[in-house]
């Protein structure tokens, strides 16, 4: 399911994303949401091919999040500060250098991060409670 609306004009956006996996390794899945103040811009929900981990899930919906604002606000991207909220704490963590990345399978993934991160103005990571994700993104 793809919900959009056109980015308001504002310079401050907020990505709640979410992902996992059934089997872990298994069928990965994510969600992810964008919205402005309280104007919804985006609603996501992605299926990923093959086996991945929930790490990896988590993280695919990340930059997934990511590309969509990115495209969503083209050379705007460079003045917006986002707030990303999410419940893994592995990938919030190592994302802003907190936890280093010992698995080489999360290194490229946690890098696409790092640099879709570098196109905004500002950006802070935060880590929230499971049932936040679940209130927003429904699983």
């Amino acid at each position: 399911m793809t919900v959009t609306t056109r980015p308001t004009g504002s310079t401050s956006y907020e990505i709640v994303f979410d992902g996992g996996s059934l089997g872990n390794p298994g069928k990965g899945y994510g969600s992810f949401l964008i919205r402005s103040g309280d104007v919804e811009i985006a609603r996501e929900r992605l299926d990923y091919e093959g086996r991945v981990t929930n790490n990896q899930a988590e993280y695919r919906t990340l930059i997934a999040a990511l590309e969509r604002l990115r495209r969503d606000l083209g050379v705007e991207a460079s003045k917006a500060t986002v707030l990303i909220g999410g419940d893994s704490l592995l990938v919030i963590n190592q994302v802003t250098g907190s936890w280093k990345v010992k698995n080489a399978e999360l290194q490229p993934l946690r890098q696409q991060v790092v640099d879709h991160l570098k196109a905004f103005g500002r950006t802070t990571l935060a880590w929230h409670r499971r049932d936040r994700s679940v209130r927003e993104l429904g699983h």
